[in-house]
Formats: C-alpha cells, sequence, structure tokens
C-alpha cells in the first residue's frame, strides 16, 4: 500500500512512513461561495483533486509512498468576511503552516507537499514554504491544484479567462461534477457589474489592485456561473487530478 492516512496509522507506523515517504497537506478554506455553492467549497474540491490524484498513482507499480494529512479547513479570507466566512489571518495561518511543517520533520518527514484549493491561501503558502525550507533540513513543494494541469482537452473543456475566479464557472462546473448535491440549482446568472471588479481586471498587466467594496459590489462571485456544466467540469476536474498525479510524481523523484 502506497497510500495512508495520517489519521489511521500509529505514531510508530507514521515514524517508518517519514523515512521515505512524502507528507500532503491539503489546505482549504470556509468562506461564501455566492449564493449557489457550500461554504466548504474550496477545501471540498482541493481534496476530491488530491485523493482522486493518489488513487491515480496507487494504479502504477512503483508508486511514491504519500502520507495524506487531514485537510486544513480554514484559510485566510477576511474579503469574504462581508458575506460570511470563517478566516485566520495572514500572521496565523503562516504560523499554523509553520507548525504543522515543524511537527511533521520532528516527526520523521524530510519531505512535504502542500497542495492549496483557495486563492487567498496561496501567497502565505508559497512564502511559509519558502521560510521552512531555510531553517529545516526539508525539502517542501506547494502548488494549489487548478494550477497543475496535464494540459490536455484544456481547449476544449476550460474557460482561462475565469480559472480558478470565485464561485463563478469554473468552480461551479467543478462542483457539479464533483458534488453536484451540494450545488444549489438552478443557478442564477449574475448581473453585470461595471465597472468589473480591479482586482480581476487591473488597470495594467502586472499590477495587483485592491479596492474597497469591490467584492459587496459583484456579489461575492467573479464571473456568472449560471452556464456550468458538469460534463465539462469532470473534464477539466480529470485534467487537475492527472496534473496533481504528475505534480506528486515529479517531487518524488527529484527529491529522494
Amino acid at each position: 500500500m502506497s497510500q495512508s492516512r495520517l489519521t489511521e496509522l500509529t505514531w510508530r507506523e507514521v515514524r517508518r512512513a517519514g523515512e521515505q515517504g512524502i507528507a500532503v497537506l491539503p489546505i482549504g478554506s470556509q468562506e461564501q461561495h455566492a449564493g449557489h455553492l457550500p461554504m466548504g467549497t474550496d477545501t471540498l474540491l482541493v481534496e476530491e483533486v488530491l485523493d482522486r490524484a493518489l488513487a491515480v498513482l496507487d494504479q502504477e507499480p512503483s508508486a511514491p509512498e504519500v502520507v495524506r494529512l487531514p485537510a486544513l479547513p480554514f484559510g485566510h479570507s477576511p474579503h469574504h468576511l462581508f458575506a460570511a466566512a470563517v478566516s485566520l489571518s495572514a500572521a496565523t495561518l503562516g504560523a499554523v503552516l509553520d507548525d504543522v511543517l515543524d511537527s511533521l520533520v520532528t516527526s520523521g518527514y524530510r519531505r512535504v507537499m502542500v497542495v492549496n484549493g483557495h486563492g487567498g491561501n496561496d501567497e502565505i503558502m508559497r512564502l511559509a514554504v519558502k521560510r521552512f525550507a531555510l531553517r529545516a533540513r526539508v525539502t517542501v513543494a506547494a502548488c494549489s491544484y487548478w494550477t497543475v494541469t496535464a494540459d490536455e482537452d484544456e481547449d476544449e473543456a476550460g474557460r482561462p479567462d475565469v480559472t480558478p475566479g470565485h464561485a463563478g464557472w469554473f468552480e461551479t462546473s467543478l462542483m457539479l461534477a464533483a458534488r453536484p448535491e451540494l450545488v444549489r440549482t438552478p443557478v442564477p446568472a449574475r448581473t453585470p457589474v461595471e465597472p468589473p471588479p480591479l482586482f480581476d481586471h487591473p488597470p495594467h498587466p502586472g499590477l495587483t489592485v485592491e479596492r474597497h467594496g469591490e467584492w459587496e459590489r459583484v456579489d461575492g462571485s467573479t464571473d456568472d456561473a449560471s452556464g456550468a456544466d458538469a460534463g465539462r467540469g469532470g473534464r477539466l476536474l480529470d485534467d487537475r487530478v492527472r496534473g496533481l498525479a504528475r505534480a506528486i510524481r515529479a517531487f518524488d523523484a527529484a527529491s529522494r
């Protein structure tokens, strides 16, 4: 068995797995996702992509040894508190990641991968990984699930202009494929917003722009989700699954 869950192992099994294995930590969020998706969308999707990727790897004859940690369900979501969210500050999320990484190293792991499901976590996660590798003898990787693709069928199924977005076409299509029972349907059309929010449409390439009140103004979503489709969502999901499986395999090969 090349895949195991930390919560189901004894401490001696955890120690043995740490000698050669990769500890994989999924992180998500609990935050508003417009009126049609659940608060835990980011956590649910990152877990779905990771679990499917590990199942793909487990079919291979020389699969990497992976220990899957429980998902961290809370992220950095202050921009969604206007509606509802359970948010950690950037400093707290960074400290939590530091403590989890430190615990894993103390428990015997020398290879760790963090897989993220929420855009607000991305910069904090990457900084935590960079900072931790400077002070501990460990090889750490990080990615957000939507960035690691297999580059197959993307032109057919994908819409890069709204990927990943928030509570829009991309996330809704994935949820219709992965957890359709949690999507409130029919998904209403989003009223066009003018001018478009600066966080999604900066006035010049390379700028990051945030303006107070923008999330409330766009009613909590970045784009119209009414055209979301389970079939296209399934293809997008499968592409991320294959991409993440390849990323874990590549990390394993590079960090032995």
